[in-house]
Order: C-alpha cells, then structure tokens, then sequence
C-alpha cells in the first residue's frame, strides 16, 4: 500500500496492490558509460469511481545488484511524467486564464527547461500580485516591497502571510535567472528540474491560500446569508396575522 495524490482529480487515496503496476528493469547493454542503469515504470489507476484514470510515469535509474540477485534502484538519473502530459492540478476558472496558462506551460516544461519554466512561473507570480493583491508597479521586486509594506500594516487581502512573502521572493530571485541575462554572459547559472518543481509547489501553494481560499470563504458566507434569509422569510410568515 501507498499514499497517492491523483493529478487529474487531486483525491488523496492509499494504493492497493491491485491499482498499480510497477516493474524494475535492467539493461543488459554492455560497458555503458553511465554504468548499470535501468527504467523503473509504474502506472497507477485512481480509486475515485468519478475519475479512475491512469497515471503513468518512468524513470532512468541507476540500479545495483541485491544479494539474493535481483535489483534495486540506488540513484534516479531522470523522471518523465507520461500521463497526465505535465503535473498541473486543474485549476478553477476563477484563477484568469494568463495565470492558469502560465502555471501549465511551466508544469509542462520543467523537466525539458527548467530555467524556462521558473521564468514562466515568475510571470505567473507577477499576475497573480496584480490580480489578487491589485498591486500594480514597475517591477515584481516593487510589487513585493508595496506588498510587504501593506503586510506590516496589517491591510493586506486576506492569506497574505510572512511566510506566502518569502517563498514570493524566492521564486523572483529565481525566475530572474531566466528573465535577465548576466552582466557577464560567460556566467552561468543553472536552475535544474528539482528546483523548477519546488517553484512551482510554492505557486500552488498560493493558489490555495490566496484565490481558493477566498472562493471558499465567500462560498460558506454565501450559504450562510442564504440560511439566515430562508429563516427571517420563514419567522415573518409565522408571525404575519391572518388574511395579511
């Protein structure tokens, strides 16, 4: 058994034996500069009866050889991520199209470039402190400055924490290493895969406490003044006298 999150459905759900199918194979391909390797494969059905697709992903592993002579994997060299093409969580329509496709561009490309995609999910970032926080300045670095001011004086929108601030920063620092050349173009910086994925899971991790967040807060209000309606409709026609 395993944890698992479905990427087209975002259900968490624990993977039994029967939903998933994994094989480890080594290649027999002679003196290999990279050394013994194999691809480690495993697609995974969703248990959520609305959903049920099939994930698949593999990897280029190194692999080495177990006492009892089988193999087990001692290092990944690369991961693709087969179905869904991309990790992107489906995101609601509330969230403008230019973030939504920002954020799936970057997804879709993070093992390919990841300097592209933290470039991308910068711009992400950018649009969301213009739609969210209607913070609009020249540049993302003023944007977060004004930002962290409104913070500190406790008038920022709701969400907006020390900790959303940082990891907003984080990502600016990062993504600039795709958006602006060096002053000296023989330095370069490198943004591997890893740290283009961790970017994006900060931006996700906005999207659920910036614009979901409030969509759930105005949701529960919504169903509340809708309650609180129905009961004062209710009570008037209690206490309205006959023939009224």
């Amino acid at each position: 058994m395993m944890n698992f999150t479905c990427p087209y459905c975002q259900t968490a759900q624990i993977i039994q034996r029967d939903q998933i199918h994994r094989i480890l194979s080594k290649f027999h391909i002679g003196d290999n500069a990279e050394g013994s390797i194999g691809l480690d494969y495993q697609a995974i059905c969703c248990v959520n009866p609305p959903c049920r697709k099939t994930s698949l992903s593999a990897s280029l592993v190194k692999v080495a050889t177990t006492p009892s002579q089988t193999y087990k994997i001692v290092g990944k060299l690369y991961t693709w991520n087969l179905l869904p093409r991309g990790t992107a969580r489906p995101l609601p329509d509330y969230i403008p199209l230019s973030i939504r496709e920002d954020y799936t561009e970057a997804c879709l490309i993070a093992d390919l470039s990841p300097k592209a995609a933290a470039t991308l999910i910068r711009r992400c970032l950018q649009g969301m402190i213009r739609d969210f926080c209607q913070i609009a300045k020249p540049t993302l670095y003023a944007e977060i400055a004004e930002l962290k001011r409104l913070l500190d004086q406790d008038i920022a929108p709701k969400g907006v924490s020390d900790e959303s601030i940082e990891a907003i920063d984080s990502i600016r620092s990062i993504g600039n290493i795709g958006a602006h050349m060096e002053k000296d173009i023989s330095v370069i910086i490198p943004v591997d895969a890893e740290e283009a994925r961790l970017l994006i899971n900060l931006t996700e991790m906005l999207f659920d406490e910036w614009y979901i967040a409030r969509a759930r807060r105005e949701h529960r209000l919504s169903a509340l003044k809708e309650v609180a309606t129905s009961k004062e409709t209710l009570r008037k026609s209690i206490s309205a006298p006959d023939g009224a």
